[in-house]
C-alpha cells in the first residue's frame, strides 16, 4: 500500500470509526490503519456482548480529567440522543437497563456493522491487521509507514485506545506518538477495575467468591450505590468498578454494607422488639446469609441482641456503615475497562481535539485525558470526540 489521503485514522475502535465515518461523509479522502486482526473489539466485548453504547444521562460531571470543562464542548455537540438517532436509523433495537444505561436487544456486533456501513457509505478505506512503524510530519501533512507501505496524509487522527485490556489491543502507543509530536502525557493507571485483598483481608472473605450484595463505596467524595461483587482476588461489581476510578493504593475506601438503612434505628428496634434474636440472624435478614456469618466471624462478635450495650450498638452500625476493609490494589490494565490519564488536554482544543501546536494532528477518545464513569460514558466521549474531530479533519 502507497497511497495518499486527506485523513489518516490510527485504530478502529468506537472513536476512530465514528471520526472516519464523520469526516468521510463531508467529502474527505478517510483511511483507516488497525493493527489488531478485527475492528472494534471493546465494542464486542461491552456490556456482555450486547454492548452498553451510551447513557441517556450524560454530564461532564460523569468524567474524571484533569480538567474537568475540557469534555463539554465536544458532548454537547454530539448527544446521546444523536447517537440514539443513528442506531434507531440503522434499525438496531434497544433497551435501558438501570441508571440511563442503554444495550442492544440483540449483539454489540449490531453497532460495530453500523459504524463500518456509515463508513462504507462514506467511502471509507479500512485495512485490519496493519501495524503503523513510524509517523513523521512531512510539510503541512504526515507520512506514516505501515505493514503494507506508505501512506500521505493531510490529517492524522490518533485513535488508538489506551493501556486497557491489552489482549484487545489495548497499547501505549498513542502517548508515545503525541510524546513525538510535543505533547505531554499525563500518568496513567487502571480504572473501571477490580481491587484486590491480600493477607488478613483476603483470609477473612475466603470461599465467599461468587456472592453479590448491594453497598455504597466511596473514595475522594464520590460515591457509588450499587452490587459488590467478591471475587477470587477481592472485590468487583459495579460499585468497586466505579470507585476504583477514585481510588488509589493507601487511600481510605468506605463501603457501607446497609446503603439507604438507618443502621442504628434497625439494630435498636430489633433489640427491643426482639431481644432474644442474634446478631448474624438479624444481619441476615438484610445481607447474604453467609455474608453476615462471616461478618459476625472477623468484624463482630454475634449475641443476642439484648446482650448489647448502646454504645456497643452504635459501634455495630458504624462497622455496618463503614466496613472496614481494606484493599491491596487493582487488578490492573489486564482487566481495567479504561485507562486514567493520558495526553494531556492543556494541548487540545476542546472544540475539534485537534493539537494545538501541530496543525492537522488530532487525539480522540481513551487516549486523551478523559475518563467516564462505567455505564456507557466512555463510549459516548468515544462518539463525541471522535464526531468533533470528524467535523474538521
Amino acid at each position: 500500500m502507497s497511497d495518499a489521503c486527506d485523513v489518516l485514522v490510527i485504530g478502529a475502535g468506537a472513536a476512530g470509526l465514528m471520526c472516519a465515518a464523520t469526516a468521510g461523509q463531508r467529502g474527505r479522502r478517510v483511511r483507516v490503519v488497525e493493527r489488531a486482526n478485527k475492528v472494534g473489539k471493546k465494542i464486542l466485548m461491552s456490556g456482555g456482548g450486547r454492548c452498553n453504547f451510551t447513557n441517556t444521562g450524560t454530564t461532564p460531571a460523569n468524567f474524571l480529567s484533569a480538567n474537568p470543562h475540557f469534555c463539554k464542548s465536544a458532548l454537547a455537540r454530539y448527544t446521546p440522543a444523536d447517537f440514539i438517532a443513528l442506531v434507531d436509523r440503522h434499525g438496531i433495537a434497544w433497551h435501558e437497563k438501570e441508571l440511563g444505561q442503554l444495550f442492544c436487544d440483540e449483539s454489540s456486533k449490531l453497532i460495530v456493522k453500523m459504524l463500518l456501513d456509515e463508513c462504507a457509505q462514506a467511502g471509507v478505506a479500512l485495512d485490519v491487521g496493519c501495524d503503523v512503524h513510524a509517523v513523521q510530519r512531512a510539510g503541512d501533512g504526515f507520512v506514516v509507514e505501515t505493514d503494507r507501505g506508505r501512506v500521505t496524509a493531510q490529517s492524522l487522527v490518533v485513535a488508538s485506545g489506551a493501556l486497557s485490556i491489552p489482549s484487545l489491543g489495548g497499547s501505549g502507543f498513542g502517548y508515545t506518538l503525541a510524546r513525538q509530536f510535543g505533547h505531554a502525557v499525563l500518568p496513567t493507571r487502571a480504572g473501571l477495575v477490580p481491587l484486590t485483598l491480600s493477607g488478613v483481608h483476603a483470609e477473612r472473605l475466603d470461599g465467599l467468591s461468587g456472592l453479590s450484595l448491594p453497598v455504597e463505596a466511596a473514595s475522594r467524595g464520590q460515591a457509588f450505590r450499587n452490587a459488590m461483587l467478591v471475587t477470587h482476588r477481592g472485590l468487583s461489581g459495579p460499585a468497586m468498578l466505579q470507585v476504583s476510578s477514585y481510588w488509589e493504593p493507601g487511600e481510605a475506601l468506605a463501603i457501607d454494607l446497609l446503603p439507604g438503612v438507618d443502621a442504628p434505628a434497625l439494630l435498636r428496634t430489633a433489640r427491643a422488639e426482639r431481644p432474644a434474636t442474634e446478631l448474624r440472624t438479624l444481619l441476615s435478614e438484610h445481607l447474604p446469609r453467609r455474608f453476615a456469618q462471616r461478618l459476625c466471624e472477623h468484624w463482630m462478635e454475634s449475641r443476642p441482641l439484648r446482650q448489647y450495650s448502646d454504645r456497643e450498638l452504635a459501634t455495630l452500625a458504624a462497622t455496618l456503615a463503614h466496613w472496614p476493609i481494606v484493599a491491596s490494589g487493582t487488578e490492573g490494565y489486564r482487566t481495567a475497562e479504561v485507562t486514567l490519564g493520558g495526553v494531556d488536554t492543556d494541548g487540545l482544543s476542546s472544540s475539534t481535539m485537534m493539537s494545538r501546536t501541530v496543525p492537522g494532528l488530532f487525539f480522540v477518545g481513551e487516549v486523551v485525558d478523559v475518563t467516564g464513569w462505567l455505564g456507557g460514558y466512555n463510549f459516548q466521549w468515544a462518539w463525541a470526540s471522535g464526531h468533533a474531530a470528524g467535523e474538521v479533519a
